[in-house]
């Protein structure tokens, strides 16, 4: 049912429109405002563009939730928290989704046929005629944050439940032409586009908005399940009921927008997009599987401008980060970083190739896939389908007259021999490696069948390191201390001194997860004059792990908690990215 827009109604059936007269008394007893600041309002209400409890906010005059508070007694009628209390699910079905999503309004209880909607501005032009007319009840008002609103109406009816909705009442399944319409366009702006369009659009732009860096829709026996991987944690979105029935028409927009082939649905398929975000830049890397209910779609979420951090916003103690950029200012010689996949190995590699690019130095990469483009460093992609591995381009970038090479990856004995010979020819090279810790990279490379004699001239440093969840600031609260824990993980208690331990909380800030944003955990392992023999001796990766620590290296696990004493993270999280330290209790 079409939903109409009119002249300004106050906050329920017995109210008429709402003139400025009456809304000047309406603000003034709120006891919040000064007669001049009712006035400045009420002239920047009339021209348009923003609601009457938005220009309050705005303008600093008062908080939404204190504003909304004593407006809802001055209007009698309720204030409340929406989210907090259960909603029965045939409440829920009275306003169809398309009114719910665009007013922000949530339906919260019925009594006597008459509905009772919760809304952020009693303001809103035609609020209540449209209402009445899309759920064919009386309505009546009540009065509740913005916030509240759009987070509860996403959980209670799922992500583009709007554009379900349109798509079942159109009867139809809409697959966009073969050209990718996002390419050059903002999501921000989804009104116009077709109803699949837009539910892939939206789904993206909801990630985005939660800072999350991978969407996952996994084709289950009778739903579509989708989860958005947000600070390293996999968190399931909730989503209409119906959207099952649109699962082959979503997937092959997908693929239609990544250049995949959509008649093949035998097969894996990787493909790219392209798209832009309230002005950002964003690389989308897509890969298809084939399950047994049908295609399980990923997609990687690659901010370019997030990749480009200065060493500051590593994470990086002051110590460690004075000796890093030591380290990366070296004529020769090969730095590691080494950890698992969405450790934040990359974002290192360019942070330290942000700090030392500069027009006297040529800077060459090669990488799969390349995540963020760099002004100034000459970035190759690694095709192996065409023979361009890593080997055969790191060999004719030494061709190229290079004074600083960035390889993706070490991945066999031919790309870390060639590594190795460009660090001895005079050429500084930052590559990754997966191993647990940074002595491990060590025994790997040996392993490789790399002579130890080069390993031990070749490499300069070696850095591991982890993510771990930031607590977030606005709820993290003191931890009380439980000594059985501290000494299971093996936390030195003679530490509590330098600081507090908090733990996790939850607020609105934090999607209730405790955490918002990541920082990285280090070890730096420098090959000193100390370590070098015992590399060439074959030494094992704790023997060299434990003389390191002798000679003044942190562990991961050290240097965790010691964010955890700054009130940065959890024991937990510390506990959860890294292993304890086996060369620590051996010295």
């Amino acid at each position: 049912m079409a939903l109409e827009s009119r002249r300004p109604t106050v906050h329920d059936e017995r109210m008429t429109t709402a003139a400025p007269s009456k809304m000047a008394v309406l603000l003034e007893r709120t006891g919040l405002l000064s007669p001049p600041q009712i006035e400045e309002l009420l002239a920047l209400y009339g021209q348009g563009g923003q609601s009457l409890p938005g220009l309050v906010v705005s303008k600093g005059y008062a908080r939404e939730e204190a504003f909304l508070e004593k407006l809802a007694e001055v209007l009698g009628v309720p204030f409340l928290r929406v989210g907090e209390q259960p909603i029965p699910a045939d409440v829920l079905t009275k306003l169809p989704p398309k009114a719910v999503f665009q007013y922000n309004v949530v339906p919260v209880a019925l009594e006597n046929n008459v509905l009772r909607v919760a809304t952020p501005d009693p303001f809103l032009p035609g609020l209540v005629d449209s209402l009445r007319l899309a759920s064919g009840l009386r309505v009546r008002l009540a009065l509740s944050p913005a916030a509240d609103l759009a987070k509860a109406a996403k959980k209670l009816y799922g992500v583009g439940a709007d554009t379900m909705e349109q798509m079942i009442q159109d009867n139809r399944i809409e697959v966009a032409p073969e050209e990718d319409i996002l390419a050059k366009q903002d999501l921000s702006e989804l009104d116009q586009e077709a109803s699949v369009v837009k539910f892939v659009n939206q789904v993206i732009w909801e990630a985005y908005q939660d800072r999350g860096t991978d969407i996952h829709l996994e084709p289950m026996e009778t739903d579509l399940r989708i989860r958005y991987r947000i600070d390293g944690v996999l968190h399931q979105t909730p989503v209409p009921p119906q959207l099952k029935r649109f699962q082959a028409a979503i997937i092959s927009r997908i693929k239609v927008m990544a250049g995949m082939d959509i008649a093949e649905k035998r097969l894996p398929q990787d493909g790219r997009i392209s798209l832009r975000i309230r002005g950002e830049e964003i690389d989308v890397r897509v890969s298809t599987m084939p399950t047994v209910y049908g295609e399980s779609v990923s997609l990687r979420l690659l901010m370019r401008s997030s990749g480009m951090l200065g060493m500051d916003k590593l994470g990086l103690s002051e110590k460690d980060e004075a000796v890093l950029k030591k380290l990366i200012h070296k004529p020769h010689g090969i730095l590691l970083v080494t950890g698992p996949t969405g450790s934040g190995k990359s974002t290192s590699l360019y942070a330290w190739l942000h700090t030392i690019n500069s027009i006297d130095k040529r800077i060459l990469t090669i990488e799969e896939p390349i995540e963020y483009e760099m002004a100034g460093i000459n970035q190759i992609q690694v095709r192996p389908e065409i023979g361009l591995t890593f080997a055969v381009g790191l060999r004719h970038i030494l061709r190229q007259d290079p004074d600083v090479i960035m390889v993706g990856e070490v991945r066999d004995k031919e790309t870390a021999e060639i590594a190795i010979r460009a660090a001895l020819t005079g050429h500084l090279v930052f590559s990754t490696l997966h191993t647990n810790d940074a002595a491990g990279a060590v025994t790997r490379l040996v392993d490789m069948g790399i002579e130890p004699f080069l390993v031990a001239s070749s490499i300069e440093a070696l850095v591991a390191q982890r993510l771990v969840r930031r607590l977030c600031p606005a709820c993290r609260k003191p931890w009380k201390v439980d000594d059985k824990l501290l000494e299971a993980a093996g936390f030195p208690r003679e530490r509590l001194s330098e600081g507090a331990i908090y733990e996790a909380a939850g607020c609105e800030e934090c999607r209730m997860t405790g955490f918002r944003g990541r920082t990285g955990i280090y070890e730096i392992l420098v090959v000193s004059d100390h370590i070098r023999p015992l590399v060439i001796a074959r030494a094992s990766s704790n023997e060299i792990k434990s003389a390191a620590i002798h000679h003044g290296m942190r562990t991961l696990r050290t240097d965790g908690w010691t964010k955890v004493l700054q009130g940065v993270t959890t024991l937990e999280e510390v506990l959860r990215v890294s292993e304890e330290d086996e060369a620590m209790s051996e010295t």
